[in-house]
């Protein structure tokens, strides 16, 4: 594959994972530039509704593409709120004819989501019964972090992003005050934007990794299998089934190739490229809880999950999530989603499956892995140490 097929590969991509939330925006490319293309209140009657383009003055690569994609995303949430206007994105002449870098635009971008975010705050009409309560609240526990945000984004180019929020969190210490206000005000800017948190936000946002604060509570596998004898639904034992046996997300259950579940299947499961982070593959630990969770029913009944909304049209993958949470708490079961995804990720690592090969499973980076499962890794690898150096010795 060429740059060239590489890039409309991407584009494609990108295009395919906006409709599948719903955006109707669509990135193309004249010549080498970039631009948006979609249904957009007319420039000098925005009353009326028609399908334009807009220029994003963005070079056809890979950074282009993204930084295209996180544009479309946030011009939605503009359309939904009716903060869309045109003189924030069109070039003015004294713009066409700059050379000066894109930076400031960059930055103009960034400047945007945070101003669109503030608006939407005081747009709340839960916080306009209150209004100097509100302007209290958001000079107090919003606007010190966003402006400490705004600051370490330094000369980076681009929209706000999931690792920007991290940085902003990491600044402040361990268990302080500041860092639990901040992670609260920074997930709100996240779920403003559209923006995907990681899924130990919140451990993060306390101070302390899941490796400090959630180790010991982890439930063990005769508790994961003693807790689905509390879901009397037959549809939700199926999904608490391929949780626990698969380590899925929440949404995960339901955007996901079951079809390998059955007798003359590998059993291996396909995530589908809709999903949080992409398409990839699952394999079962432990391997016999397909059997005893009665997983390959779903061979012989395509339908057998919960029967819930999951046309990204009208939800999105954040709502599928919540109502498998809800379910939960609505059994009273003693543990969470998460923490049948993490005990899954916990027995590869007492198995000796290589990270890499865990972290791909799970759908997310190395660098996460390591940093969520560290107390395991640490003591796997200190216990493969101790025995090599055991058997070193016996062997002298």
């Amino acid at each position: 594959m060429n740059r060239s097929e590489e890039l409309d590969q991407i584009r494609r991509n990108a295009n395919a994972s906006l409709a599948s939330i719903g955006i109707g925006l669509r990135i193309e490319c004249r010549g080498c530039r970039l631009n948006l293309r979609g249904t957009l209140p007319g420039r000098k009657k925005p009353d009326l509704r028609s399908v334009q383009r807009l220029s994003l003055g963005l070079q056809n690569d890979r950074d282009g593409l993204r930084e295209a994609e996180q544009i479309a995303r946030l011009i939605d949430t503009q359309l939904r709120r009716d903060q869309f206007r045109w003189e924030q994105w069109i070039k003015t002449p004294a713009e066409t004819t700059s050379t000066a870098p894109t930076a400031g635009r960059d930055r103009a971008l960034l400047d945007q989501q945070l101003k669109s975010f503030e608006q939407a705050f005081f747009a709340d009409p839960r916080r306009r019964r209150s209004t100097s309560g509100s302007r209290t609240t958001w000079a107090g526990a919003y606007n010190p972090y966003l402006r400490r945000l705004r600051t370490l984004s330094g000369e980076q180019t681009g929209p706000i992003t999931t690792e920007l929020l991290l940085q902003t969190l990491h600044s402040y210490p361990d268990g302080s005050r500041s860092r639990q206000q901040c992670g609260t005000a920074l997930g709100s800017l996240a779920r403003h934007l559209e923006l995907e948190l990681p899924e130990n936000w919140r451990a993060e946002a306390a101070g302390y990794g899941l490796h400090r604060a959630r180790f010991r509570q982890l439930p063990s596998d005769q508790q994961i299998l003693e807790s689905i004898l509390r879901i009397p639904n037959p549809r939700w034992r199926l999904a608490y089934g391929l949780m626990a046996t698969y380590g899925l997300r929440n949404h995960e259950v339901f955007f996901s190739d079951l079809s390998s579940l059955s007798s003359q299947g590998d059993r291996v499961i396909r995530v589908l490229p809709t999903t949080k982070t992409g398409e990839h593959q699952v394999w079962p630990f432990n391997p016999e809880w397909v059997e005893r969770f009665d997983l390959l029913q779903h061979g012989l009944e395509r339908h057998a999950l919960p029967l819930i909304n999951t046309d990204l049209r009208t939800t999105t993958l954040q709502q599928v999530g919540r109502r498998v949470t809800e379910q939960f708490r609505r059994y009273e079961l003693p543990l969470t989603p998460y923490d049948l995804r993490h005990a899954w990720a916990v027995r590869t690592i007492h198995i000796g499956l290589p990270d890499t090969v865990s972290a791909r499973m799970m759908g997310h980076s190395v660098a996460i892995h390591t940093r969520t499962y560290h107390h395991w890794i640490t003591r796997r690898d200190q216990q493969q140490a101790v025995d090599a150096a055991l058997a070193r010795q016996q062997a002298s």
